[in-house]
């Protein structure tokens, strides 16, 4: 594959993790605030599925195509804008990780909250506060990321 090709690539999966990451978010965060079950039980449950069908392949697309390009292009790997890049990317998925055990347990939770005809358990809402507190600077690391990709 040409370097055009794969910077393509990247680009196209940086665009899908941070839009799906922040149109997930914003969705969940509002419906949370609603506090109506049956609406959190049917966010919580897509919010997941579209982690796992466009968030997760690009977080594994987006350190190979930017490391391929990287080589192709003749980058040192000590370049300081490499470096910050790999460092923030890293931070971003220290955030994301427990965000999408959190996300899974929320979405149980919902489900059987909206099945039982019950209002949501305090853990929930406890998980939501660590959620939106995760994803803060997950979401400020990944700008930065996107600022660092177009100014190198």
């Amino acid at each position: 594959m040409d370097y055009l090709a794969i910077k393509w690539l990247h680009i196209l999966s940086a665009t899908a993790m941070f839009g799906t990451g922040f149109g997930t978010a914003f969705y969940m965060f509002f419906t949370n605030r609603t506090r109506n079950v049956a609406a959190i039980a049917v966010v919580t449950r897509l919010v997941a599925r579209a982690d796992w069908w466009f968030t997760t392949p690009s977080v594994i697309i987006q350190p190979l195509s930017g490391l391929w390009m990287v080589h192709l292009a003749g980058f040192p790997l000590g370049s300081a804008w490499i470096v910050w890049s790999i460092a923030l990317y890293l931070l971003a998925g220290a955030c994301w990780l427990p965000v999408v055990w959190l996300q899974l347990r929320m979405r149980d939770m919902a489900q059987q909250a909206a099945r039982d005809a019950t209002p949501l358990p305090e853990r929930y809402w406890r998980y939501e506060k660590i959620w939106t507190a995760l994803g803060v600077p997950a979401f400020a690391a990944l700008l930065v990321v996107y600022w660092l990709m177009v100014h190198k």
